[in-house]
């Protein structure tokens, strides 16, 4: 039988997303991948698999799920209402799913992204070295009500892992360093660009988000006359009304907007998970300090198929209890050792 997921329901905006595209920005075609890359790692350490395996990107919400084979599953990044057959499931985690199982992945009660992983990862084609749909370039495309996505084959076997929750998805403050136009605003204009709380707008998607925020807008020394120049995801521009953007995986390549500052990719994932309404301040580090968050961040990532410990299932939602051998070593009580 053909390894694949039925979507029976789906998140609008959801699709299949690996680490991106490496090496064609000089083309226009930015990065793309997983908003939250850290998710990603996270399915890929509770699965014991490639952090290259693509996984199933939720916007917001999920869906209603069908496996054509057994399967193992892992849940990832915002937290979400989810059940097996009926059965919740704990977040953060890795199940197994049999064959004609349905999944139900409800709204996320943090965050703005969940992931569904699976063993083996979605086997679609690659276009451009990846199977990410890029939907600002318009590689590939949202999944859909009906689709069936095949899966690879997977060499693993254990379920039953968690990882520590993690407080990326409630905003917080998010780490600056100085972009190439830092200096073009007044010094003035940057202290109060930190001491402002803002909020990620409703409209934020996989290019980037608007941050709202009371007051005037913040404006450079000389206007908009910047000539165009690269961008990277972190990245803060300041449109012509004052009002920052930060932009994300899937930005365009190149602008001329000024940036105010670049957000440390420590600090990305934060940032992507934040919902909308969601509070997000600033602080400028130094470069120092930047490059050793990073150290942290890579660390952290090596570390985390360590950090998965035994996922304890509570016993009133296991339907099959009196199949499991809760305790061994018992006898019935009458019967004597025979050296005795």
């Amino acid at each position: 039988m053909i390894r694949a997921l039925k979507l029976h329901r789906i998140a609008p905006g959801a699709s299949v997303q690996d680490r991106g595209r490496v090496g064609y920005r000089a083309f226009g075609v930015s990065t793309g991948g997983a908003a939250d890359p850290l998710a990603l790692a996270e399915g890929a350490a509770l699965l014991a698999q490639s952090t290259d395996c693509a996984a199933l990107e939720l916007p917001g919400s999920g869906g209603v799920f069908e496996a054509t084979a057994a399967l193992r599953i892992a849940l990832t990044g915002a937290p979400m209402r989810v059940a097996l057959d009926g059965v919740p499931l704990v977040w953060n985690a890795s199940h197994a799913m049999p064959a004609g199982a349905r999944l139900e992945i409800g709204g996320a009660t943090s965050g703005s992204y969940g992931y569904l992983h699976v063993g083996g990862g979605f086997d679609l084609p690659q276009q451009l070295g990846s199977r990410s749909a890029h939907l600002a370039a318009g590689i590939g495309a949202v999944v859909q009500a009906g689709d069936t996505l095949p899966i690879a084959e997977d060499r693993g076997q254990a379920v039953g892992f968690c990882l520590p929750l993690d407080n990326r998805f409630d905003g917080g403050i998010l780490r600056l360093i100085q972009s190439f136009q830092t200096d073009l605003f007044e010094a003035a204009t940057r202290e109060r660009f930190t001491d402002t709380p803002f909020s990620r707008d409703a409209r934020a998607n996989r290019m980037g988000m608007r941050l709202d925020s009371e007051g005037e807008g913040f404006a450079t020394s000389v206007g908009l006359n910047i000539l165009s120049e690269s961008i990277l995801p972190g990245d803060i521009q300041i449109t012509g009304d004052g009002t920052p953007y930060l932009l994300l995986w899937e930005s365009q390549t190149t602008g001329g907007y000024p940036r105010i500052a670049t957000v440390i990719p420590a600090d990305l994932p934060r940032a992507v998970q934040t919902p909308a309404g969601g509070v997000l301040r600033f602080r400028f580090v130094t470069r120092d300090e930047a490059l050793e968050a990073e150290r942290k961040r890579r660390d952290h990532l090596r570390a985390l198929p360590k950090l998965r410990t035994p996922l304890v299932r509570d016993p009133s939602q296991i339907r099959d209890l009196l199949r499991y051998q809760l305790i061994s070593g018992v006898t019935a009580g009458d019967s004597q050792d025979e050296e005795e």
